[in-house]
């Protein structure tokens, strides 16, 4: 594949992918309207997972092509850009007052899953047992969420749109995400390798910043709306999604060998997750937080392109 046709792959792969969550988000977050759900549910669960599934789609598909470092480093690459270039954006058009739920168990659950991910980063490797530990902890957050929002019934909202329309258009937007997926992974795994670029840089970087369109489209109309939960829902509830699940499925399907550098960005998450969430817990997230987040990501972004 040469130069030009990787660009190609890549550029219509991000098409897909964000068109793809796009219908799948608005049409997901139909049908919680109808089932009447939270909208910190809605945040955390159907749109965080909707707006995830292009870093699912391109993990696993990097995960079956032995892609290892695209899978991790989109993960951690696109959970650093959505705190930091997500949420400071989103802090920059409208203050965030963070609800005390995200801040109590949501947010230090996400540090938690950061935790584990590091730890397992340690000897370079994930392998199925650790995978299939962390789609434990995915499902048994899926429980307590769906609990949760079971004991916090919502007035269901009059949506006139059938479920089976609803549903079929879900589908749509799956399908766009996949096949998205797949053009990323082959064009940015070429691209890669025909600048001579290591396979870590291209996930942390091109991949992620692609991979996270839909959690930054979605988040910043949320802020705009005045929609706080639904903008860090999405932020928190994606980041718990690509640790305990994309990474769980990916590991399962083919046990995931990286370099080094891997267990250090791991580990830069953390500490930005804990320091991050220590400010939020005292103040709300406003313009000035926002751009220090901003300013983070940016020298983050050149410390891996000197390395």
């Amino acid at each position: 594949m040469n130069l030009l046709i990787a660009v190609i792959f890549i550029v219509f792969g991000f098409i897909f992918l964000v068109k793809g969550a796009d219908i799948f988000v608005e049409n997901a977050s139909a049908i919680a309207g109808k089932l009447g759900v939270s909208s910190l549910i809605i945040g955390l669960t159907i749109v965080a997972f909707g707006t995830s599934m292009p870093e699912l789609a391109v993990s696993v598909t990097a995960a079956l092509k032995e892609a290892n470092e695209i899978a991790v480093g989109n993960v951690v690459g696109s959970n650093l850009f959505n705190l930091l270039i997500v949420g400071g954006l989103s802090a920059c058009i409208y203050p965030l007052v963070i609800n005390k739920t995200i801040l109590k168990r949501d947010w230090p659950l996400s540090i938690l899953a950061a935790i584990m991910l590091t730890v397992m980063l340690r000897d370079k490797n994930i392998s199925r047992l650790e995978g299939a530990v962390l789609l434990l902890c995915f499902f048994s957050m899926l429980f307590v969420q769906i609990k949760h929002a079971s004991a916090h019934k919502e007035p269901k909202k009059e949506i006139s749109t059938s479920y089976g329309k609803l549903i079929l258009f879900l589908l749509f937007g799956i399908a766009g995400i996949v096949i998205g997926g797949q053009l990323v992974v082959n064009g940015a795994t070429s691209l890669a390798r025909i600048m001579g670029l290591s396979e870590t840089l291209i996930g942390l970087t091109i991949v992620a910043f692609g991979t996270s369109l839909p959690e930054l489209v979605t988040s910043l109309v949320a802020a705009k709306k005045n929609e706080n939960e639904i903008a860090m829902g999405n932020i928190i509830g994606s980041n718990l999604f690509n640790i305990f699940c994309i990474l769980g499925v990916s590991s399962v399907l083919n046990p995931i060998t990286v370099a080094y550098t891997a267990f250090i960005d791991s580990l830069i998450l953390v500490i930005i997750s804990i320091v991050f969430l220590i400010i939020c817990k005292f103040r709300p997230l406003d313009k000035k937080t926002g751009s220090i987040m901003v300013l983070c990501y940016i020298i983050y972004t050149i410390y891996i392109i000197l390395r």
